[in-house]
């Protein structure tokens, strides 16, 4: 196999004592000459061989169905009115609105009316809403535009009794949604100034938090925190109240956040801190009465819910650490507390008193995961939509007195039903004994049938859990009858705090061994066999594939790392990635720099080993995990694939036109979707159903001329 000729030139860096050849550097550059032309090349050497594929047009049309099949999402309820988000199959969901969850689906005469359709914004779908915000009185809508996939937004203001766009227009925010201000017409938001540079793989300094008052200039915004002398500092405000202006700030991705409180009356008090250090969790949920509930881990690693007394700063806790779940979050209603938990990985939900007593559970069923939820601080109603890896989603309205239940109904679900499957659980031990589990996902009727092809899809990372959750490349999978396996890796958020830091920092090898341990668990006990398991994974699950490649390349028939991180000694180097040192570490600093060094992906590619075949996905306006890693990567291996003369194809897909994933377009992602599926099914063996003759539209690849 003859890979793309990709120049390699003499660029070594000597970090901690250490040279370090970086021979494709210059790939960092996404808009020279020389990358676009590697990009054309990549693009052009991998389509015919995708195209190839028995089972691409097969997984096209299962993706497009999943992926245009309707959809309605969890309503909140704002002054009023109820606002949800809708798809009937348009490349992006329309956000309606109604004056009662009955008429939002549709019941009675007027129905929900459009309050904002993304698809109208640009042709090919790739401008996409990626922040919504309603004020409390459902006045007005204050909304982010986010172009071609990149993290960067534009907020625009929208009234929604006429539904047209107000004057106002911010530029080069990021990351916070706008949370209204008492008053309803001014709301804060995190911004940076206007790039002068590469706005999609710059390293950024310092954002600030302003306030913006509706109809008023954005040059006339008030700043409300900058401070340029910690610029790897975020700040939000957060909760709303009209009261008290709530701020936590933050200094990682991951990592431990403060909180501190004034007054919201318009006199000069300074804020008050509540908790300092950055060295734990307060998510800060509501506030009553002059009380400031917050969920934390501090002391508690499967959290707690406490509350502040903000007249005297006084802390007590309200809902203790739970012996075995995790709490996850609680919100306030009316007259009490909905609390929701994590129980071995599935969520559910209970109410509560504000002192904390324990009242009903709410039904939401078992092995789901709850994909979003609305109350408030004056209503009974809680409104809740649940998933699970068949379920695109259910949605739930629940009516509560205290910690009581009163009345819990389903809404009716758009769409086909779920294909048939069936969900276990699986136990192994790690390398240091500690057990880890994971969820496999079998068609229905094929739990007896011997070894499977299987698809692992892992993560691992940044507290962020692995539940039951619907995605339409997984499901796709299991429907054409391979085995779906989503194991619970340390570095994650399932199991706590403790869970989430064993697999940080200098652990961050422990979610790879725990990975393993799965990988060989799953062929010991014959769900599969080394020469039918693929593994799949999207930014940090995209460094997950590509250790578990140079690491164990045995191991697997087939790895397709998405997005990943995946050149561990420079990514703090590009936009944010400096706020993921608090799962990697600094490579700045020496001890870090060694560990990172020792399972980079980028810089563990073997001259002489044979690789098993690989698909690596990305998107050029990917500014979250630059596209680089995966450039400079597939460059180096496929180097080292073609010396050793192995047949098995080391492939490089990029989207011309997408970022890290966030509200790209459903056509565009089915595509991205049927590639990698059809990779796997090829490589594990798995047969697919043709599709019918003459369905779906022909399959079409965008290649930069």
């Amino acid at each position: 196999m003859r890979y793309p000729e990709v120049h390699r030139d003499d660029t070594v860096e000597t970090i901690h004592g250490e040279a370090i050849a970086d021979p494709y550097r210059w790939l960092e550059d996404g808009d020279s000459a020389e990358t676009r032309a590697f990009i054309e090349a990549q693009n052009a050497f991998a389509e015919p061989i995708l195209a190839a594929l028995p089972a691409r047009e097969a997984f096209r049309e299962r993706v497009t169905a999943l992926l245009t099949a309707p959809t309605r999402g969890c309503p909140w309820q704002r002054g009023g009115r109820v606002f949800a988000w809708h798809s009937d199959g348009q490349n992006q969901p329309v956000l309606v609105t109604a004056e009662s969850v009955d008429e939002l689906e549709g019941a009675g005469a007027a129905g929900p009316s459009v309050l904002l359709d993304p698809n109208a914004l640009s042709p090919d779908g790739t401008v996409a809403v990626t922040a919504a915000s309603v004020s409390p009185d459902g006045a007005l809508l204050a909304y982010g535009l986010a172009d071609g996939g990149s993290d960067w937004r534009t907020i625009r203001v929208r009234d929604v009794a006429t539904g047209d766009d107000l004057a106002d227009e911010i530029p080069w925010t990021k990351w916070n949604s706008p949370v209204w201000l008492p008053g309803d017409r001014a709301f804060t938001y995190w911004a940076y100034d206007a790039p002068t540079g590469d706005a999609l793989t710059d390293e950024m300094g310092a954002g600030r938090l302003l306030r913006h008052e509706v109809g008023t200039p954005v040059a006339d915004d008030v700043v409300l925190v900058s401070r340029p002398d910690q610029p790897r500092l975020f700040a939000r405000h957060w909760p709303r109240d009209d009261e008290w202006f709530v701020l936590s700030t933050d200094t990682g991705s991951s990592s431990g956040n403060d909180l501190a409180v004034r007054r919201q009356d318009g006199t000069a008090d300074a804020l008050r801190q509540l908790v300092t250090g950055h060295e734990h969790e307060w998510n800060a949920v509501g506030i009553r009465d002059g009380h400031l509930y917050a969920v934390t881990d501090d002391g508690s690693p499967r959290y707690r819910l406490d509350a502040f007394d903000l007249a005297t700063l006084e802390r007590r806790t309200v809902v203790p650490e739970h012996d075995e779940d995790v709490l996850l979050d609680a919100s306030l209603t009316d007259a009490g507390l909905v609390l929701e938990y994590s129980h071995d990985a599935s969520h559910r939900m209970q109410l509560a008193t504000f002192e904390g007593e324990l009242g009903d559970a709410v039904p939401l069923g078992d092995g789901v995961s709850i994909a979003g939820s609305d109350t408030s601080d004056t209503s009974g109603t809680v409104l809740v939509e649940t998933t699970s890896f068949v379920d695109r989603g259910t949605r739930h309205v629940v009516e509560v007195e205290g910690a009581r239940l009163v009345a819990h109904r389903t809404l009716p679900a758009p769409g086909p039903a779920a294909a048939a499957a069936v969900t276990d659980r699986i136990r192994t031990a790690s390398t240091d004994g500690e057990t880890v589990p994971a969820f496999v996902v079998r068609p229905a009727g094929a739990a007896a049938d011997g070894p499977r092809p299987t698809l692992v899809w892992g993560y691992g990372g940044f507290n962020i859990p692995m539940n039951p959750g619907f995605r339409a490349v997984l499901a796709a999978w299991v429907e054409a009858g391979g085995v779906l396996v989503v194991p619970n890796l340390r570095g994650g958020g399932e199991f706590g705090s403790d869970w989430h830091k064993g697999g940080t920092k200098e652990r961050k090898q422990q979610v790879f061994d725990d990975l393993f341990a799965i990988a060989e668990h799953l062929i010991a006990t014959g769900v599969t066999t080394r020469e039918q398991l693929a593994l799949h994974g999207r930014s940090n699950g995209g460094l997950l594939a590509g250790a578990a490649l140079t690491q164990r390349p045995e191991l697997w028939a087939a790895v397709l790392p998405g997005v990943g991180v995946l050149d561990m000694l420079r990514y703090h180097r590009f936009t944010i990635g400096w706020a993921w040192a608090s799962d990697y570490g600094d490579p700045d600093e020496a001890e870090a720099h060694a560990s990172l060094r020792a399972y980079s992906p980028l810089h563990n590619v073997r001259e002489g080993v044979a690789y098993p075949p690989t698909l690596i996905t990305t998107g050029d306006h990917d500014d979250r995990v630059v596209p680089a890693h995966s450039f400079k990567f597939a460059a180096e291996l496929q180097r080292a694939q073609q010396a050793t003369g192995a047949d098995a194809p080391v492939l490089l897909s990029i989207d011309t036109r997408a970022g890290h994933g966030m509200g790209k377009p459903k056509d565009a992602a089915a595509l991205e979707f049927a590639d990698q599926l059809a990779f796997a099914a090829h490589h594990t063996g798995l047969e697919v159903e043709p599709p019918a003759e003459g369905a779906g539209r022909p399959l079409e690849q965008e290649v930069l001329a």
